[in-house]
């Protein structure tokens, strides 16, 4: 058997695509194209892959799967390149619950899905169209993943999912279900959670954030604007101001906490003001990594109906937001070099990821999957350069 699955799009897609391939029992010598649709350009650059992998290796079997095939099922399936389009299993809300999925042990993070679906109905999104109605996996069959990761010698978990935040079994909320595996896997080091929408932070959630040591202080959060009137217009369920006010909170009782979002650029209606309030909240929120589009409308949804930018304007606004990102990355950085790390060493034994989950390159290789002592030297503005401490 032999079957290669080239990913796309967010952590998610990892734990699927490694679940396809431990699972496949189809063809021979065949590369499945596990697609994302979060943007056009997105599924721009599954087609490209497709074309390009169909040239290298043009007696191997091209399948696509994943939202993007989910979305855009015809387009894909009318390359001549493509030999078959496999659906995900997309299963109703009412059906037994979502059953986790682990990425391999070739990553020294293991990432386990414990959620799929979005019953929310943002105006740029079709993600809730590919993958149906929120649902979320049992506490003990997370519990039970997370286990088995420690026990491969993993020695970081990422939780992740579609709509993170929205995780509810049987009425137990994401926080409870952190503290389970806090809890009952006792020999986990690390425990990370992927993005989050920042008004769906439950309580105990939060409390967990602010105080676990072993629950890592970094949050990627879903912000996309930092205008109200554009926030409405997406139809988030935030406001700027409560944005803000979550960050502070967490970062008054954990000053260690760094934050990352996602952002668009150049959404329907943005005006240079609403735009300037976006640039504002990179500082007021302490972003120091950033998922930043420039917004591409998807058709079907309401978002592209709306009066558009022009893309060049959202380009240049996407570009101002990246480096605005960067400049405050980088002086963060500035103020880790001599600090002491506790750098998760990666496959390759000479880069990995602190807490905080700055990208940390080693200067001499050093064991992987353990969890090492860096002293920082310095920075290139997007990666630390570190030394055994």
């Amino acid at each position: 058997m032999s079957v290669n699955v080239l990913n796309f799009g967010c952590r998610l897609n990892i734990a699927e695509g490694e679940a396809i391939k431990s699972s496949w029992d189809g063809e021979e010598d065949v590369l499945v194209i596990n697609s994302c649709a979060v943007t056009t350009e997105a599924e721009r650059q599954a087609r490209q892959a497709i074309r390009r992998a169909a040239r290298a290796t043009p007696q191997r079997k091209i399948v696509v799967t994943g939202c993007g095939a989910e979305v855009s099922g015809a387009r894909f399936s009318a390359m001549s390149e493509v030999a078959r389009i496999m659906p995900k299993h997309r299963v109703k809300a009412d059906t037994p619950a979502y059953m986790p999925l682990m990425s391999g042990a070739d990553h020294a993070r293991a990432f386990i899905s414990i959620q799929t679906g979005c019953d929310h109905d943002c105006t740029f999104c079709v993600i809730h169209i590919a993958r149906g109605a929120s649902r979320s996996a049992r506490i003990e069959d997370v519990v039970r993943m997370c286990q088995r990761a420690v026990d491969g010698g993993q020695k970081e978990v990422v939780l992740t999912g579609v709509d993170l935040t929205s995780y509810d079994h049987a009425g137990t909320p994401l926080g409870a279900l952190v503290a389970a595996i806090l809890k009952r896997v006792p020999n986990l080091p690390r425990l990370r959670l992927s993005s989050l929408d920042c008004i769906e932070i439950d309580p105990l959630l939060e409390e967990l954030l602010c105080a676990e040591t072993r629950l890592m202080p970094h949050l990627h959060l879903s912000f996309q604007s930092g205008d109200n009137m554009i926030l409405k217009r997406m139809k988030r369920r935030h406001s700027a101001s409560q944005a803000i006010a979550l960050v502070t909170r967490l970062k008054v009782a954990r000053p260690e906490m760094t934050i990352g979002a996602d952002l668009i650029a150049g959404f329907p209606t943005e005006t240079k003001a609403m735009f300037a309030n976006t640039m504002a909240l990179i500082e007021a929120a302490d972003i120091v990594f950033g998922h930043v589009f420039p917004f591409s409308p998807r058709p079907g949804t309401p978002a592209a109906r709306m009066p558009q930018i022009p893309p060049s304007i959202s380009k240049a606004r996407a570009a101002a937001l990246r480096e605005a990102i960067s400049k405050r990355r980088a002086a963060w950085f500035d103020t880790l070099i001599g600090s002491t790390q506790e750098v998760l060493i990666e496959r390759d034994g000479v880069s990995g990821h602190a807490p905080n989950f700055a990208s940390v390159r080693l200067d001499k290789a050093s064991t992987p999957l353990r969890i090492q002592s860096l002293r920082i030297l310095g920075h290139n503005g997007d990666t630390l350069m570190g030394t055994a401490a």
